[in-house]
């Protein structure tokens, strides 16, 4: 017996409004960079893949992510 009733799944309606995020961490360095920040539709499932040091603060992560996507 299920424990609810069923539901709809949610339909979204606009890109970019559902998003994860997610880091590749502990790369070879390459340019001084050594991680990629992955930024993931999941309405679209387009992805932006941005190239990062480990040691960036999060006021730079927020200008990459307002400048990239």
């Amino acid at each position: 017996m299920p424990a609810e009733k069923l539901r709809q799944n949610v339909v979204l309606k606009k890109l970019w409004q559902h998003i994860s995020v997610d880091f590749i961490m502990k790369l070879l360095v390459s340019r001084d960079y050594n991680s990629i920040l992955v930024v993931c539709d999941r309405f679209s499932k387009m992805s932006h893949f941005i190239v990062i040091t480990e040691k960036i603060m999060v006021k730079g992560l927020v200008r990459l992510f307002k400048d990239n996507v």
